[in-house]
């Protein structure tokens, strides 16, 4: 057992808000919340005590939308300020040389950095399948993760239209569709578990309209509904996007997707910047879900997506940090400071509340990715926690209210304490699964060898 005592504020349930009250973990949930508690009379033998009285406690962050092995072509300068589709067209001529090393390093490091700012549960879309790729790409991450101890529900990612095809991609990462779809139910079968505090989940995610054939779309579609497994994609991203719809499908995207019956409670898509009226109608009707990706739609000039209309109409939004080339970073926590004041921007100052973006980075994520007690401090409920210090010169003056202090404060989004299903991950700052010094050592070694090669 794990007794975490007289925490400074907990931020339990739907968020109330909770002073000096303990929080005991037994084996991977959260066993019992309360005030002065004795793990004794509850039969327990062994209890590891943290004093929590300067940390604030949260439900583990759940990220929604991520590319893992872009954290290896951060901030090149080539494509530092370029949008989308040339940014793209850039830098998948260095993807094109991404090995199994690459694959397990650059899981290490972005799930390292969702960890060490509080994020418990993540996905990542994976769509790139190099040629002469060994091995196994989804059990490779499913091993990294297993090591860092991250809940994990990656996408197993697909492209089939190449720069031949009229689409971005070089032909030497797209695959065919009989192969994708092949190994899609290979992954499904091997890895998605079912049960109700699952580690690993499997989604299906062909990566965009501009990179796959309608008929995998719908494939795709049928495979996972077939299995029960989740779906997601990028869409309504840029105009770009719309463009290309449009001069090739002779629709918008969502109107595609309708068509293609891609679309629905079991359904997510990244970025959602372009929908209309009409659309977001559509989104509410049918239950579809949103990876809300603020600071990648800032860092490529994309533009600010409809969050506050999408909430007040019952779409359900996570939140996610996105790809860490478009992005630069995987802060979590950051990410949530990020949301909740672009939205201000467009919307006014009350836009974005902190306890709203609280809800998007744990309910709602967990709703999208389809895990069923995660996202909140309940008793029964996963133990799933961050754990935040508070007790430092940056928030000062903020006390009053601690848990939006961590969003409106700071200068440092790490984590006091990370646990994942009952396990400590994160331990004073530091991952407690891997020397993080032997990550970042091998990290920029394949970094560099990536950047350096011939394009």
């Amino acid at each position: 057992m794990i007794l975490l005592k007289n925490c400074f504020s907990i931020l339990a349930g739907e968020g109330e808000k909770l002073t000096d009250y303990d929080l005991l973990i037994k084996e991977n949930r959260i066993e019992k919340l309360g005030k002065a508690i004795d793990p004794g009379s509850l039969g327990a033998k062994k209890v590891d005590v943290i004093d929590c009285s300067r940390l604030v406690c949260v439900p583990g962050f759940v990220n929604t939308h991520h590319h893992f092995y872009q954290t290896l072509t951060r901030n090149l300068p080539e494509v530092q300020n370029e949008k989308l589709f040339n940014w793209l067209l850039y830098l998948y001529e260095i993807w094109k040389n991404i090995d199994e090393d690459a694959v397990f390093y650059s899981t290490l490091v972005a799930i390292g950095e969702l960890l060490k700012t509080g994020c418990t549960c993540t996905t990542d879309q994976h769509y790139l399948y190099p040629e002469g790729f060994s091995g196994d790409l989804m059990g490779i991450q499913f091993d990294a993760a297993q090591t860092l101890g991250m809940r994990f529900s990656p996408c197993r990612g697909s492209m089939s239209l190449s720069v031949k095809d009229g689409g971005l991609p070089p032909d030497s990462v797209v695959q065919t569709e009989d192969e994708i779809l092949k190994d899609s139910q290979r992954v499904i079968e091997h890895y998605h578990d079912r049960s109700e505090l699952a580690m690993r989940k499997v989604i299906l995610a062909p990566c965009s309209p501009f990179s796959i054939t309608g008929e995998l779309m719908k494939e795709s579609a049928r495979l996972a509904r077939d299995y029960g497994v989740r779906l997601h994609t990028h869409l309504a991203e840029t105009q770009d996007e719309d463009n290309y719809c449009t001069r090739n499908y002779g629709k918008r995207p969502l109107a595609l997707m309708e068509e293609l019956d891609f679309i629905g409670e079991d359904t997510s898509y990244a970025h959602g910047v372009f929908f209309n009226d009409q659309e977001l109608e559509l989104l509410a009707d049918t239950k579809t879900s949103i990876a809300h990706c603020p600071s990648s739609n800032q860092r490529l000039g994309s533009g600010i997506a409809r969050i506050r209309e999408m909430l007040d109409m019952g779409i359900n939004v996570g939140l996610a940090v996105d790809g860490s080339a478009s992005n630069d970073t995987s802060d979590f926590l950051g990410e949530m400071r990020q949301a909740m004041l672009l939205q201000r921007v467009k919307y006014g100052p009350n836009a974005l509340t902190a306890p709203e973006v609280y809800r998007m980075a744990t309910i709602n994520g967990a709703k999208l990715l389809g895990f069923e007690k995660i996202g909140k401090i309940e008793e029964g409920y996963a133990a799933d926690l961050a754990l935040f210090n508070i007790n430092k010169l940056e928030y000062v003056g903020g006390l009053s209210d601690p848990t939006a202090a961590l969003l409106f404060c700071g200068i440092n989004h790490q984590a006091e304490y990370t646990i994942v299903n009952g396990r400590i991950v994160v331990e004073k700052g530091l991952l407690t699964g891997y020397n993080e010094e032997e990550i970042i050592q091998n990290a920029n070694r394949i970094a560099h060898k990536l950047q350096s090669q011939e394009r």
